[in-house]
Parts: structure tokens; C-alpha cells; sequence
């Protein structure tokens, strides 16, 4: 089944091209927002799922081009993200230590929405693109071996990056958190759905140009090591956001005016826009791009990430 928020945040079931508004099925849970709606159907889900499924076969909906498409998830307890959690293609000769950060729910946006560049002095703006598993039950001390029981299902996930911002070592929490830099959706497929999350291809397109293209199966620390390690550190709640980290080699810049569509294959496609009111520009290059011309230059020709060619911040002519 496929959940969405629509319009003022009614809760739907996707059917075909459109939406069933299934909000009357929901109204008795206790709420103050929308999060509370979404985490309540997902942990009373063998009660509601028959419900809902029952709602969606009676309507007939309407049509995804007439509603506003809403987060599905719009204030998560936690947002944890994955660091450096793919092989790279074979690039790397191990997996890097497991590692995560947490990022702020404040940045979560939705389909349609825009990703606004802030006025600080970062070296480049990117978001990557990754598979987000939406948790599906109170998860402490977890094993491997239970862990995909606790997975409500998967949606797409953007983890937004100011990079290069000061001081060094202080970067993390003014680089990740930044309002809008969490586009998310456009809707919550639940698990059944998704055999197997770690053969799912993900493409995100820049203004019609595939940038990143890459398999979950690539994945160096699966998903069930994922929710094994994090519940260790922390509980993660029913509805809790677990972004399971991407493939750098397509990082590439984003510049005001950009639209975005990230799709997984079975999850469904995420577009958004990008503003910039400082009209920032860079190259438009990969990183695989880049370090595939800095192989046939001279040694430190080409920096770790693209420089900034105009706009505030950019460097002084030389």
C-alpha cells in the first residue's frame, strides 16, 4: 500500500493515478498534527490496514494532479542518516566503519516543495539521493536477525549538504540541518510491497540529466546491521526515518532554479526545486567526473570539490 498526505495533510491511499482521501478511517486517533495521524496508523497498522484497504476500494479518488502532495512524514521523533554507507562501486576496498548523524526534522519538505539555498559561505551545495526505511515499532537493542520486523516500510529521501562551512570539525549540524534540506515522498510504500530493499535502483536526475544512478545492492552495511547498530545507541520510534546513505560518485551541484526527481525503483518519484537567491554557480560536474579529469592532470589540479565560479562567496581572480 501506498500512504500519502494530501492537501491541508489529509491522509490518503494512492490508487493507480490517484488519491483516496481514507481520512474518516483515521479520525479517532488523538492528534495534534499530522505526525501524530501517520504514527498511530503505523502502529495500529494490523488494525488499520483492512480499514484503509476497505476505504480505498470504495472511492475512486482524484486524479495526483489536482491534489498537493504533502511529507508523509512530517515531524519524525528521529531523523537518522547513514555515513558513508556504500562500497562506492568497488571503490572502496572495505566498508567504512558504521557511523550515522542526525539530522533535524525541521528539514523535512515534500513533493513539489523547494530546497532553498542559504546565504552562508559553503564550498558547494549537494543532496544525495538515498532509500529512507520508516520504522515501524518501538526499536531498542534490536538484533540483526529481527530487525527487518520493525520496518514499516520505504520512501525516497534527499540528505541536503552545505559543505565546506567553518570551522574544521564543527560541520556536521550547520551542514545537514539546514531548513528544507530533507526532501521526502512523495509517499510511504509499506514493506510488503518491497521484496527485496536491497536491489532497488535509484536514479536522481538533475533538470532532465541522470546524475546519480546506482543499486542498494551496493549497500556496505545492510539494513538489518543499520537498525541493529542505531538501536544500540538510541530507541528509534514508529515512524522514525532511517536514510540508509548513497553512492557519492554522482554528487553534483545544486544551483537555483534546478528541479530534482529522485525515483527508486517501487517507491515512486520525489521532485522539488532549487532556489538560491545569491544565483551561486559551479561546474556542472560529478564527482566521478571529477576525479576521473583530475587522474589525467597533474597531481592537485583539481580540488575535492568543484570550486564556486560566480556569486557571493566565490573566489577573488587571480
Amino acid at each position: 500500500m501506498k500512504i500519502v498526505f494530501f492537501d491541508e495533510f489529509k491522509l490518503g491511499v494512492l490508487k493507480g493515478d490517484s488519491v483516496v482521501d481514507v481520512s474518516r478511517v483515521v479520525q479517532d486517533i488523538p492528534h495534534l498534527g499530522p505526525q501524530d495521524i501517520i504514527r498511530g496508523v503505523i502502529e495500529r497498522w494490523g488494525e488499520f490496514r483492512p480499514r484503509l484497504e476497505a476505504a480505498a476500494a470504495q472511492e475512486r479518488g482524484v486524479p495526483l494532479d489536482r491534489v498537493k502532495i504533502r511529507p508523509p512524514l512530517p515531524k519524525p521523533t528521529n531523523v537518522v542518516c547513514m555515513a558513508v554507507n556504500y562500497m562506492e562501486d568497488g571503490t572502496r576496498s572495505e566498508p567504512a566503519p558504521i557511523n550515522a548523524f542526525l539530522k533535524s526534522a525541521s528539514a523535512i519538505i515534500g513533493d513539489g516543495d523547494t530546497m532553498v539555498l542559504p546565504d552562508v559561505p559553503a564550498t558547494i551545495f549537494e543532496g544525495e539521493a538515498e532509500m529512507a526505511v520508516i520504522i515501524g515499532k518501538r526499536a531498542s537493542h534490536v538484533s540483526a536477525a529481527n530487525a527487518m520486523s520493525y520496518v514499516f516500510g520505504y520512501t525516497n529521501f534527499i540528505d541536503g549538504s552545505a559543505r565546506g562551512l567553518l570551522p574544521p570539525g564543527n560541520t556536521f549540524y550547520q551542514m545537514k540541518s539546514r531548513d528544507t534540506f530533507a526532501p521526502l515522498g512523495p509517499w510511504l510504500v509499506t514493506a510488503d510491497e518491497i521484496a527485496d530493499p536491497h536491489q532497488r535502483q535509484i536514479r536522481l536526475s538533475v533538470n532532465g540529466t541522470v546524475k546519480q544512478n546506482f543499486n542498494t545492492n551496493d549497500m556496505a552495511h545492510k539494513i538489518p546491521r543499520c537498525i541493529e547498530w542505531l538501536s544500540s545507541v538510541h530507541t528509534l520510534e514508529p515512524g522514525d526515518i532511517v536514510a540508509t546513505g548513497t553512492n557519492h560518485r554522482g554528487l553534483n551541484p545544486f544551483m537555483d532554479g534546478d528541479k530534482i526527481e529522485l525515483e527508486i525503483d517501487g517507491i515512486g518519484k520525489l521532485a522539488f526545486n532549487i532556489k538560491d537567491e545569491l544565483k551561486r554557480t559551479w561546474d556542472r560536474r560529478t564527482r566521478l567526473q571529477m576525479h576521473e579529469q583530475a587522474a589525467q592532470k597533474t597531481a592537485g589540479a583539481y580540488p575535492d570539490i568543484t570550486p564556486q565560479k560566480t556569486g557571493k562567496y566565490a573566489p577573488a581572480a587571480r
